[in-house]
């Protein structure tokens, strides 16, 4: 058994490898997009204002506040202070507002938008005798783009590469009669599928390994948390996509059809997992929608590692789910496997 699974696994490596473009083209391209990033987005920030709000019910309209009265002003609803100040410290928020029993907010000394958000705020409870904020200073320096976005660029690449890699070459196999002549051996449809899912993972891990020390050497980004949580969180992700992609190839017999499928599968993770920009803020059924993709959790469980420090023990959650999801889509697509 092991030694078909085996067989299987280098003949699918060689194809991959002897295949320079390709190769050259999963590793050249997120690192290109990585720096055409720092390079658009290395001007100030901008002067649109981004307010977190402390409501505990997350319902904006249930808390009573005069500066929530104030247009042209993003507000953002946050259950507990704490994620919400460190936000306030990086300049991703311009100020925090806790309206509740004793107002209070949170301001960074050090942000420009931050000092005019205070004085709206100032001048929104200053006609009241009563009940304005108490001021709270925190410093930090300005997160910049191309660190909070580095994460999901190295999450696109492995969907991209798991997607594809699988599901679009699986479907060739099949239109070509390779298949076809691999049902006359003793290999069963899950060892088939299980060297599939152990090669794609090697090469998608050794692209992002090459992608993030490219990365490394041309950037200055952060990476506060632990390097196994890292690795062992984008292992899981790549396992779901890799599984999710052979779902795709199961049946099918042309590459257009699967061309588009991927792309039907890709382009609302790509829009929607908070990639390019953050879904705080945005439509409440668009971020409920958001948390039913598997790169959402991927993405957030890579920045909260880089950015915030975390360690495996505060991602479980998302590998225990993106593994969980991993073995369905894996048992389904094992179920549906044709090999003509």
């Amino acid at each position: 058994m092991f030694k078909r699974v085996i067989a299987i696994l280098i003949a699918r490596n060689r194809e991959f490898y002897r295949d320079r473009a390709g190769l050259s083209w999963n590793i050249l391209m997120p690192i290109m997009m990585i720096v055409a990033f720092a390079f658009i987005f290395q001007g100030d920030q901008k002067d649109v204002l981004k307010v977190g709000v402390i409501a505990p019910s997350g319902d904006l309209a249930l808390v009573a506040s005069p500066f929530l009265d104030l247009e042209h002003v993003t507000f953002v609803a946050f259950s507990a202070p704490e994620s919400a100040i460190i936000k306030v410290e990086r300049h991703q928020l311009d100020l925090l507002l806790d309206p509740n029993a004793t107002p209070a907010y949170w301001v960074n000394v050090n942000s420009a938008t931050g000092y005019v958000a205070e004085r709206l705020l100032l001048a929104a409870y200053a006609p009241q005798t009563q009940g304005t904020p108490e001021r709270k200073a925190v410093t930090g320096e300005a997160l910049r783009y191309v660190d909070w976005v580095l994460p999901g660029v190295l999450a696109m690449n492995i969907m991209f590469s798991s997607l594809w890699g699988v599901g679009w070459v699986v479907v060739r196999y099949r239109k070509n009669g390779v298949l076809r002549r691999l049902k006359a051996t003793p290999l069963r449809p899950w060892e088939f599928l299980s060297a599939q899912v152990v090669s794609r993972l090697a090469v998608v891990m050794g692209a992002s390994l090459i992608v993030y020390v490219g990365a490394a050497l041309l950037l200055d980004f952060p990476m506060r948390g632990s390097y196994l949580a890292l690795g062992l969180v984008y292992v899981a992700g790549a396992l779901c996509l890799i599984s999710l992609g052979l779902i795709v190839a199961a049946r099918l017999r042309t590459e257009e059809v699967a061309d588009g499928l991927l792309n039907l599968i890709s382009w609302p993770m790509l829009l929607l997992s908070g990639v390019w920009f953050s879904m705080e803020g945005t439509n409440a059924l668009a971020q409920t929608f958001s948390q039913l993709l598997p790169v959402t959790h991927l993405v957030e469980a890579a920045r909260a590692i880089m950015i915030d420090g975390a360690g495996v023990v505060e991602i479980l959650p998302q590998i225990g789910l993106l593994l969980a999801l991993a073995v369905c889509f894996l048992a389904l697509a094992t179920w549906m496997f044709r090999w003509e």
